[in-house]
This record gives C-alpha cells, sequence and structure tokens, in this order.
C-alpha cells in the first residue's frame, strides 16, 4: 500500500540517532546489556526549582490554550536572555515559542524556502537539516570539513558554494555531531562573505550555547551587517535537562517570524503551557544547576578523548562543546569478524551494538560516512565500560 503514500515520505531518510536508540532499547527490552551512547541527551534530571515551577503552573490553572507565539512573559524573557548573555538586541514580539528547537528549525525554513532554493549546509551536520531542506522543497548544498580542519568550513569554502540560487545557510555552534566550535573571529571571517551576498539568510542553531568548553559563546547574529538576516534558533533541552519538555525558540526579522507563526498556528498552536512555565524559571534563574552539568561534561569529554587514545585506529579530535565525539574509523573498514565484513560505519555501529554491546551512530547520517557518533552524555563509569568494550570488540576484527 505505498503507493497511496505522498512522494516526499520517500525522499525523507529515518533519523540515524532516533534509529539506533530504538533498537538499543529493544535489546535492552530483551534483557542484554547495552550501553546506549546514541542519544543526545543530558543524564542529568530536570533541577528542582523548574519542576517546581510547573507543579505550580498546574496548581495555578495554567492548563488552558497558549498564544500561538509563546506566553509573553516567556517570549520577553528569551529577548533578556539574548541581550544579556549575546548582546543581541530583540523584541519580545520578534521571539516565537516551539516544541522544541526542531520545530523552530523547520518553521524558519518553510518561511523563507521554496522549490528551487539552495541551502548551503556545512558537513558534518545535524541529520535533520537536510531532511528539513527536502521538506521545504528546496536543495541542499553541502560544504565538507574533515577532522584535519576541525570540522570547520572556511571563508573561501563557503564563498565558492554560493550561487544566484542560495537562499540559506543553516549551522550549529557548538555543532552536532563533532563538538567543534567557531570562535567569534572564525565567524567574522564568514560573517564577511555573507555581507557580500545580501540574499542570503542564516539560520544559526544554539542550542548547545551552554555546553561549551571554550570559555565563551559566539554567534553570526553579532555581527551588524548581517544581523538583519540571521534567525537566533535556541531551547531549553541541553542546557537545562530539558528535553522532555519540549521548547525551544526563535528570533529573527519581525517579518519571518510573523511567518513562523501563522505555519505554527496550523500546525501545532501555542507549545505546551506547563512545559512553558518551566521554561521561564529556567531562563529567569539562576545558572549554578547549568554550570555545574557543564563542568561533568568537560571532564567527561577529557576522560573519553584520552580512553579513545588508547583504541588502535581510531582518530578523534578534541571537543571544544557538546557532549559528542566524532571519532574517523575508517581503519576498520574492509576487515571482518565470523565472516561478517564492515563494509562502512554503519556496519561498524551495528557491529559495536552486538560484539560490543554498546550504541553509537554511524557518521553517514552526518554526512561522514568515515565517522561515528559517540555521546559522553553518560556517567564515566559507563563511558570507561563502554570504550573498553569497543577496544575488545574491535580487536576481533582481521
Amino acid at each position: 500500500m505505498d503507493e497511496i503514500l505522498a512522494q516526499r515520505i520517500s525522499l525523507l531518510t529515518e533519523s540515524s540517532t532516533l534509529k539506533m536508540a530504538k533498537m538499543s532499547r529493544e535489546l535492552v527490552a530483551k534483557g542484554l546489556d547495552i550501553i546506549n551512547l546514541s542519544l543526545g541527551e543530558p543524564d542529568f534530571d530536570t533541577p528542582d526549582h523548574i519542576k517546581k515551577a510547573a507543579i505550580e503552573a498546574i496548581n495555578n490553572n495554567f492548563t488552558h490554550y497558549s498564544p500561538v507565539s509563546g506566553f509573553l512573559d516567556l517570549r520577553q524573557a528569551v529577548a533578556d536572555k539574548l541581550q544579556r548573555e549575546n548582546g543581541l538586541s530583540y523584541s519580545s514580539s520578534q521571539v516565537i515559542v516551539s516544541t522544541g528547537a526542531k520545530q523552530s528549525i523547520i518553521n524558519v525554513m518553510l518561511s523563507i524556502l521554496e522549490a528551487g532554493d539552495e541551502v548551503i549546509i556545512p558537513s558534518p551536520f545535524w541529520v535533520s537539516y537536510p531532511e528539513m531542506v527536502k521538506m521545504s522543497e528546496a536543495r541542499s548544498v553541502f560544504v565538507f570539513a574533515g577532522i584535519d580542519q576541525d570540522f570547520k568550513i572556511t571563508p573561501q569554502q563557503l564563498e565558492a558554494a554560493i550561487t544566484p540560487k542560495t537562499k540559506a545557510f543553516v549551522y550549529s555552534n557548538p555543532n552536532n555531531p563533532t563538538g567543534s566550535f567557531y570562535s567569534h573571529e572564525e565567524l567574522k571571517g564568514l560573517a564577511e562573505v555573507f555581507a557580500r551576498h545580501p540574499k542570503v539568510h542564516i539560520i544559526s542553531d544554539e542550542i548547545y550555547e551552554h555546553i561549551n568548553y571554550t570559555g565563551g559563546h559566539a554567534t553570526l547574529a553579532s555581527f551588524p551587517e548581517i544581523a538583519d538576516r540571521v534567525i537566533v534558533i535556541n531551547g531549553v533541552s541541553k542546557a537545562y535537562a530539558m528535553t522532555g519538555w519540549r521548547i525551544g525558540y526563535a528570533a529573527g526579522p519581525q517579518n519571518i517570524i510573523n511567518a513562523c507563526e501563522k505555519i505554527q498556528g496550523q500546525v501545532t498552536s501555542g507549545t505546551c503551557s506547563i512545559s512553558q512555565k518551566a521554561a521561564y524559571a529556567a531562563l529567569s534563574s539562576d545558572m549554578t544547576a547549568t554550570r555545574t552539568m557543564a563542568a561533568e561534561f568537560l571532564a567527561r569529554r577529557d576522560f573519553i578523548v584520552q580512553k579513545l587514545k588508547s583504541v588502535p585506529g581510531v582518530i578523534s579530535n578534541i571537543p571544544q562543546g557538546a557532549f559528542y565525539v566524532f571519532p574517523e574509523i575508517s581503519h576498520y573498514f574492509g576487515k571482518q569478524y565470523n565472516g561478517e565484513l564492515i563494509e562502512n560505519a554503519e556496519y561498524l555501529s551495528l557491529f559495536l551494538l552486538k560484539e560490543g554491546r554498546i550504541s553509537t551512530v554511524s557518521g553517514a547520517g552526518f554526512g561522514a560516512p568515515n565517522h561515528i557518533r559517540i555521546s559522553f552524555a553518560a556517567s564515566r563509569e559507563n563511558i570507561q565500560k563502554a570504550i573498553d568494550r569497543m577496544a575488545e570488540a574491535l580487536q576481533k576484527l582481521q
């Protein structure tokens, strides 16, 4: 009966991260001891003061429809946060709250893209960017930067990729899946290119802003010459361990935010009222819990990078943000165990799941087929066990 489905469904690729997480859960349900390092989710609980705000919202009957663009106090809290932490000036009307940063991104793409448009995506990239471009009927143009470039494109590469059809550029900083981070100086070089191409809009995904090991954030929205073409995407899921609350936001030019509101009004309307009150508490209160989480992620980063150095054939950079390492593992392609040939990173991830009982994600879905993504949003004990299992499994390949 697949012939009844719309063509756009056949064009979409299943999220590789969600696929591996699903397989891991199925094996755990069968009683197997699987260490899941596939999902990008903090292993911390939402801080108590945020949960308390949600409980108070329920008791105060904030249980009705919310405004499509979000409660005014939350949108103002977002605008205040952007001014306070990033030096960016937005009014509350230039902010829209959505059901996760993922919805914020697709809202923007549907608002500005149409058939024939091109979207430049630095590669490696978050798995959903190209699929969202497909849903918007535009075309992705990938610009690859390998581990030798710390996975960061140069202004020269960006300039070469821009054509008269280029409508947008989408990237994450810090990056998922690599953990690489563009500094202010590096972004300045990209901003100078964008300044020469006034029709290109920039979707700046900053969801990992506070999981940053460099001492400071950087955003393309801070450059005055292009600021009116930048849409900042962020949310509360990573910084405040609020993945399940599903709150993201976009801030940008008024006409684009208005268009996002129009789309959202026909798709989900306003997001969960209780989650919004929790998000307000997160954005308006002390960030001690966030800093504590970030410090632990830094310790785990140092721990896993050191552990990976002892695994032959695995080459890793040192991530400057997020909670992933993205090692190059092509050394094992063409090797086999018990007649099972490792043809590519997907085969290797499946091999590690089967033989090593650890869940990772193939880099193919991120635009880097010689890599795998490993999340260190797990305890140091589990990280140590996982890398030990990985090393033991890889030794079997001949």
